[in-house]
């Protein structure tokens, strides 16, 4: 039991106490115990949602052909959030979908299938990472070049 709370711990970023109580509410089913604590993050993204997002990065992707990139503003609450690697990442994973799907304006990029695991949406990931880093988070602006 033990191991399998490391595992989805390291998986979700989730709590000792909340991986318990999942696993708990799941009868210790690994699938079921993830679907509540990823329903449990969507709420607690929701609540966060109207806190000022006044700090964060901008990133840049260029796609390996050299012949298109996109520069993303991704907000957070604090100074310190943004300097976080896992910030960044959502950072630059936003970038990368992006040029790859090319959407025109925040309400169809939050509405699409993730590039990189198209069962979520990225609104879907953003709020995962809301929960898991406990600030509010969002993409204030984008944009994609090409050749």
């Amino acid at each position: 039991m033990l191991e399998l709370i490391k595992e989805i711990r390291e998986q979700t970023g989730a709590g000792v106490v909340d991986v318990k109580k999942a696993l708990d509410e799941s009868a210790g089913d690994k699938d079921k115990a993830l679907e509540i604590l990823r329903e449990q993050g969507l709420k607690k993204a929701d609540k966060k949602a109207d806190r000022i997002a006044g700090e964060g990065v901008i990133v840049s992707y260029i796609h390996a052909d050299g012949k298109s990139g996109a520069m993303v503003k991704l907000l957070c609450e604090t100074d310190f959030v943004a300097k976080n690697d896992k910030f960044k990442e959502l950072a630059n994973d936003i970038a990368m979908h992006v040029v790859a799907m090319s959407p025109v304006d925040n309400d169809e990029l939050y509405a699409q299938a993730f590039v990189k695991n198209p069962e979520i949406t990225i609104e879907e990931l953003i709020k995962e990472n809301i929960a898991a880093i406990g600030e509010n988070i969002k993409v204030d602006s984008f944009v994609k070049s090409a050749v």
